[in-house]
């Protein structure tokens, strides 16, 4: 597996993350307040431009108040999606 910061899962894994800020109804400047970093923390991540490490990954967690187990099935169910629709396109075009 690619360790690109662009790669398609880790695009996949950013979308959820915002979906749950949305979903959660705070902004970015309001989990940088609550995680002590700067507002441009946030807004870096969300676009791809750095990579969360595993422990700001939970710290988010906690701040959206999404449990970290239920976020990676969730993770995983659309990689799979992803996977079986690429599978299917391979074969329908053969």
């Amino acid at each position: 597996m690619s360790s690109s910061l662009h790669s398609h899962h880790y695009h996949i894994f950013r979308n959820l993350l915002v979906s749950a800020r949305e979903k959660s109804g705070l902004t970015q400047v309001q989990i940088a307040d609550q995680l002590g970093k700067p507002q441009s923390f946030i807004s870096k991540y969300e676009r791809g431009e750095r990579r969360l490490d595993f422990t700001e990954f939970i710290e988010l967690a906690e701040v959206l108040g999404i449990d970290v187990v239920d976020f990676m099935n969730h993770y995983q169910t659309a990689i799979t999606e992803i996977t079986i629709q690429k599978t299917y396109r391979v074969k329908k075009s053969n």
